[in-house]
């Protein structure tokens, strides 16, 4: 098992990377949310110059801020920077696109932008449509100057339904997808992402899995749900809650089971902002702060319902059967101080002793 941090973008922590880089872990996953954090590629590239064995790349960027060839521009460039440990996470954009009162890109749109996005990275030439234009278009001069399409970039699809993760076979090279309890058993993702790959008739050799997860590493004898670990994890507890939020609302559909007892009082928090304005105040401190309030509405269970729980010796067998399961990197999602202290701690507890 590979284990990587998907890391708020900011450009006053670049230290963090060097600090995990020699704590052990594989990668870091750079967040792309251009109306709350530091641009993601300039964050990446000053992370490439303060390590050496670190994967880097956007964990996930966001297809609705840049179209495909600026997309591989600024992910190649980065390439050349450094060769060989770059890859491409890319999304549809939920968070990106609703802190701007916008919709993710529909699947159909995404599937195109994929395979275009496929086409530059291997060098091709493709058909690629802007402004209602359709022309040709393909990367140049990368092999002289500028920029790198060698050592191959690796690209990661962000899938957490069954239609993206079909796409991130057909296309990708690998699949970011959500466990349980949030997510889905490894091997159906899987299963989706065959599926794809099959009507693209591209071989899975080799094909890569990584999974976006919240974890709490418990102290013996401490509860889920203590200051520490609502601290350290509550935003990314509320997170899970902001989703639903503008699925219920915008579809129709009841909350989820899991929320249903916070429901109503998470809903009167949101509406003390006015209407125009609340895209702002749903996804504004996205896993890296509370909102007043929110913090009462944590309890437990809703973290054990959003969050891997457990003490060293708990976490390790989690670990362990997902990996036998087929799951080859693990990815913690941490926007605050805290995780300075959970990437030593599991280090030195968890990922020492697999």
């Amino acid at each position: 098992m590979k284990f990587g941090f998907c890391i708020m973008s900011d450009i006053d922590e670049i230290g963090f990377f060097s600090f995990i880089e020699n704590l052990g872990y594989d990668s870091a996953w750079v967040a792309d949310s251009q109306m709350m954090f530091s641009d993601v590629y300039m964050v990446c590239a000053l992370a490439t110059q303060q390590t050496k064995r670190l994967r880097i790349g956007p964990g996930t960027a966001i297809c609705g801020t840049r179209i495909p060839p600026v997309q591989v521009a600024a992910i190649a460039t980065l390439n050349r920077m450094a060769p060989g440990r770059v890859f491409l996470g890319i999304g549809t954009g939920n968070t990106a696109m609703r802190t701007m009162g916008q919709k993710p890109m529909k699947m159909a749109a995404f599937g195109e932008y994929l395979r275009v996005m496929r086409g530059l990275l291997d060098a091709e030439i493709v058909d690629y449509t802007f402004a209602g234009r359709t022309r040709p278009v393909k990367m140049l001069r990368h092999e002289t100057r500028f920029m790198n399409l060698e050592p191959r970039i690796p690209m990661y699809v962000s899938g957490f339904g069954p239609r993206a993760m079909a796409l991130a076979g057909e296309y990708g090279d690998g699949l970011v997808f959500a466990i349980p309890p949030r997510g889905v058993p490894i091997q159906d993702a899987l299963g989706h992402a065959r599926q794809g790959a099959a009507r693209n008739g591209r071989d899975m050799t080799g094909y890569r899995n990584a999974t976006l997860t919240s974890v709490a590493l418990l102290q013996p004898g401490e509860a889920a749900d203590s200051d520490r670990v609502k601290q350290a994890i509550g935003a990314n507890v509320m997170a899970s809650v902001y989703y639903f939020y503008d699925v219920v609302h915008e579809t129709g559909i009841e909350p989820p089971e899991f929320l249903r007892r916070i429901w109503k009082p998470y809903c009167a928090l949101v509406e003390q902002t006015s209407p125009e304005h609340r895209h702002f105040r749903t996804h504004e401190f996205h896993y890296t702060d509370l909102h007043p309030g929110e913090a009462e509405l944590i309890d437990e269970q809703l973290i054990r319902d959003t969050c891997m729980v457990g003490t060293a010796d708990e976490l390790v067998e989690q670990i362990r059967g997902l990996e036998k399961d087929g799951l080859q990197e693990m990815i913690f999602a941490v926007g605050n101080k805290t995780k300075w202290r959970l990437a030593e701690e599991f280090s030195r507890t968890v990922m020492a002793r697999l």
